[in-house]
């Protein structure tokens, strides 16, 4: 598979796919049960099938790609097992949308069967897509082992799940308040539900004491709710109205009488102290109304239209019945006031549709006893927090988890395994559908209508996916999983039901970490987002940069648990660092004119700059190990790319030039030695972040081993590269060589002009430059190197600078053309003079100033400074420039 020639110019798209297509077909994707090995599992946060990719996505995969290829190079049985999650509710609702399109019907039209089939073709579709699109981002996934939330495994272990939590009185069917969406017409769990900021009012309305010239006030941010008032409660400790509790109110336009009760739920220190009860629309309300043994009114339909208990108002959209009811009751007299109030208002975290609560027969999972061992195993440390500040996320949501909703009224998804006898109303819960009812033998058997939550079949992703509730050898092997790689948005979501159902189920948490990661963002900081039209394809990033400039733009940065905002710049960067390494690659080879080489004889005739540049590479390699064993990928790939552009490729290449096109064959084929043997270290430790670029150079290399970058073996740390005193000496000489480039760069001396360079060094330094003078004959245009150890005989005119242990002299009439300079530092001063007298013009106009808007005028003054500063600069080398010419 060596290629010797590589191609002139760097184009990812004429190789990325033919490189996938390559590890498909050589299996290098596919993890095995093998008892010789360590496993190291990462199961992929299954995207639903309801659209494409998006930037959070390809940020969740690159770093989860990123962790998988490194364990395999490190030689791990590494499995990363792919799949895709139904997400009842968005896909019910794209499946509706494109048959109410095509068809102009509706689900109910259509019928269950019929309504299936289509959401069964539109999984094939996209959820190919999907996986073609992960792909192309690189996915190293065992695409083998691919699972979906739905398939027959999963729906297997969905229904052993909900039949043992059944048995064991963790699930039931209860008539209870739960979130409902009236645009999709599905309860949610409280997960589900997004709050966001909203204004809002509080009105203040009275409720007459029956009997009485007394009333009592309430506020209230959904008036329309109180058509479904049972009571008024106040605390039983507010003396305000003590004598009133246990008497009763007339509810305002209704007329209906209500009681005031007393609970301490009630704040006597928040608004009035008085707080009207709906125990159907508040989940509050709910509770107190259980302890009070208060009637449940629902005044809403499922659609939040007023029902016929909201009387006149019945049939009008909840919006619109407040606005007529606190009409009616501004003209009745019974509104006090209105007062402005922002708010947090509950939606649906789909269609975004403000969430109303709701009574409802729904199934139930007891959480409290599920939620203890959650808890205890992360704080025993059994399952870690990747920053280990997201524990108060997973802590709060635990320890204050209510029952958890898990049935909603869908089609596409689970369907709950409870089934009801049609004759003497018995409920039984199976596996599968009972032939007879238990109680009474019939046969006429329904099964309930709704399916389970979507999270419900996700929480048992790590096992169910390795062929739970069967004792696979691959459940045995692979589980628990090593690392979730996942956004913080999705903690409670997500990773807490994973937690309670690996722990329950299987005994052992289903992770030993959690790598939490930010959101990106835009350039401005803000969340991407279709209203806002700031969202970026990965896919179109991908077809014109390569996966990999994507791939390392999302890696370069990042650091676990902070949000990232997207460059396009950086991407053009990334793409700009891939073209670099490729050209040094082809510098390498076309200079190779050999396959094997001696390694011991290269070793024993290493000069300063071979032992410095593998010595770095050896300790590079080492930090990169650490930063990644941390999760701190950011860093890792920081210092890889910092390594291969600034000392393998700005300074290495360049200091081995002369060796590679001198006569000297044994220093050429060491210089060959350490080029090549470097490269292919360079490779491995940036294959992970880059995996089509490396392993298409490493096809071209005829001196690496392995078929392939991403089964070569991860670069370990080697005592035998440590070179320590090489290195610092290597450093000082650089830190020398940067100052004269300085220095020539401020007087402006061509590259070609060659200039005399003096030393005034300590011992040490001293023999540290003489090892190294030829480095400055090649990099610092030096034509010799005058090494002293004391300061004497240095020309007045000439420059300086100091280094650690050395300061450096450059005379000055052998870099500079004094005419010629003072020539164009004149004309660089006219120049200036010109800037200057166009910005100062116009900032001194006072109608440019009132008329110009504010960011034109902070533009004119930031050029005016920088003008300013140049023309300093310009003014002090004229003067320099005179002095030397006296």
């Amino acid at each position: 598979m060596t290629i010797k020639n590589l191609d002139k110019t760097y184009n990812p798209q004429e190789f990325e796919k033919r490189i996938y297509d390559t590890w498909m077909e050589k299996g290098y994707f596919k993890a095995e049960v093998n008892p010789e090995k360590d496993s190291y599992t990462i199961v992929l946060p299954p995207p639903n099938i309801t659209g494409q990719l998006h930037m959070g996505h390809a940020l969740d995969h690159t770093l989860q790609d990123i962790l998988i290829r490194w364990k395999r190079m490190q030689g791990y049985e590494a499995l990363w097992l792919p799949g895709t999650d139904h997400a009842s509710i968005a896909t019910e609702v794209k499946v509706v949308e494109k048959i109410l399109k095509e068809e102009g019907k509706t689900k109910e039209e259509l019928g269950r069967d019929e309504f299936l089939k289509r959401a069964w073709e539109w999984k094939e579709e996209y959820g190919g897509r999907i996986v073609e699109q992960m792909q192309k981002l690189g996915n190293s996934c065992d695409w083998s082992k691919e699972r979906f939330t739905m398939d027959e495994g999963c729906n297997k272990a969905v229904k052993e799940v909900f039949v043992r939590l059944y048995e064991k009185g963790y699930i039931y069917r209860g008539n209870r308040l739960i979130n409902w969406c009236p645009d999709c017409k599905t309860s949610l769990s409280d997960a589900e539900v997004e709050h966001e900021e909203q204004a809002g009012h509080f009105w203040h309305i009275k409720y007459p004491v029956k009997d009485s010239d007394e009333f009592l006030e309430i506020a209230t941010t959904r008036p329309e709710t109180m058509l479904g008032d049972t009571a008024v409660a106040v605390h039983p400790e507010d003396e305000r109205y003590t004598h009133l509790i246990g008497k009763t109110l007339i509810l305002p336009i209704v007329e209906r009488e209500i009681p005031i009760i007393a609970d301490e739920y009630v704040d006597k220190e928040f608004g009035t102290g008085a707080v009207k009860i709906t125990p159907a629309h508040d989940p509050n309300d709910f509770e107190v109304g259980l302890r009070h043994n208060l009637e449940q009114i629902t005044v809403m339909t499922d659609e939040a239209k007023m029902n016929e208990h909201a009387g006149k108002y019945a049939g009008m959209d909840r919006y619109e019945c407040r606005k007529a009811l606190v009409k009616d009751l501004e003209e009745a007299g019974f509104l006090v006031k209105v007062k402005e109030h922002t708010h947090n208002v509950g939606t649906c975290y789909r269609c975004h549709t403000v969430v109303e609560p709701r009574l409802s027969d729904q199934w139930f999972v007891k959480m409290e006893e599920l939620a203890k061992p959650a808890i205890e195993a992360v704080k025993a440390g059994k399952t870690k927090f990747v920053p280990e500040r997201f524990n108060k996320i997973y802590y709060h949501w635990l320890e204050n988890i209510r029952d958890w909703c898990i049935s909603r009224q869908l089609w596409w998804g689970h369907r709950i395994p409870a089934y009801y006898c049609q004759d003497c109303g018995a409920l039984m819960v199976d596996r599968d559908m009972p032939i007879s009812c238990s109680k009474c033998s019939s046969t006429n058997l329904k099964q309930d209508e709704d399916v389970l939550d979507t999270w419900f079949s996700s929480a048992l992703w790590p096992f169910s996916t390795l062929g739970w509730p069967d004792n696979t050898e691959e459940l045995k092997y692979f589980y628990p999983t090593d690392v979730l790689v996942t956004g913080y948005d999705i903690i409670f979501f997500w990773v807490v039901r994973m937690m309670f159902s690996g722990l329950e189920q299987m005994g052992e948490v289903p992770f030993k970490y959690v790598f939490v990661h930010g959101l990106v963002r835009d350039s401005q900081g803000r969340k991407m987002s279709k209203s806002l039209g700031n969202g970026i394809d990965p896919l179109e990033i991908i077809s014109q940069y390569g996966a990999d400039a994507l791939r390392m733009t999302l890696a370069t940065g990042n650091s676990p648990g902070n949000d990232m905002r997207f460059y396009m710049e950086r991407v053009e960067a990334n793409r700009n660092f891939a073209n670099k390494l490729w050209n040094a690659t082809r510098f390498v080879l076309m200079n190779l004119d050999k396959e094997g080489f001696d390694k011991e004889k290269c070793m024993k005739s290493f000069t300063l700059a071979d032992k410095w540049i593998v010595s770095r590479m050896n300790r590079v390699a080492k930090e990169v190990t650490d930063n990644l064993e941390k999760f701190e990928l950011g860093m890792a790939v920081q210092k890889i790319y910092d390594f291969i552009w600034n000392e393998y490729c700005d300074w290495y290449i360049e200091l081995v030039k002369p060796r590679l096109y001198g006569d000297d064959e044994d220093s050429k084929e060491t210089a060959l030695y350490v080029l090549t043997m470097v490269l292919e270290n360079i490779l491995k430790l940036l294959h992970p972040f880059m995996p089509f670029i490396t392993e298409e150079i490493w096809q071209h290399l005829s001196t690496t081993k392995e078929e392939s970058v991403m089964i070569s073996q991860w670069p370990k740390y080697d005592d035998a590269y440590v070179f320590e005193k090489e290195e610092k000496d290597m450093e000082l000489i650089m830190d020398a060589i940067r100052s004269i480039r300085n220095i020539r760069a401020e007087m402006n001396v061509a590259a070609s002009k060659k200039a005399k360079v003096i030393v005034v060094a300590s011992e040490d330094a001293y023999k540290a430059i003489d090892t190294g003078k030829s480095y400055f004959m090649t990099l610092a245009s030096a034509s010799e190197v005058v090494l002293q150890s004391e300061k004497k005989d240095i020309p007045e005119d000439a420059m300086s600078a100091v280094v650690a242990g050395a300061e450096i002299f450059l005379p000055l009439d052998e870099l500079v053309d004094f005419e010629k300079e003072m020539e164009r530092l004149q004309k660089e001063k006219e120049k200036l003079e010109k800037e200057l007298k166009r910005v100062n013009g116009k900032l001194s106009n006072q109608g440019f100033l009132a008329k110009a808007p504010a960011n034109v005028v902070e533009e004119e003054r930031q050029k005016q400074e920088k003008y300013q500063s140049m023309m300093d600069k310009v003014l002090e080398r004229i003067d320099t420039m005179k002095n030397k010419m006296k």
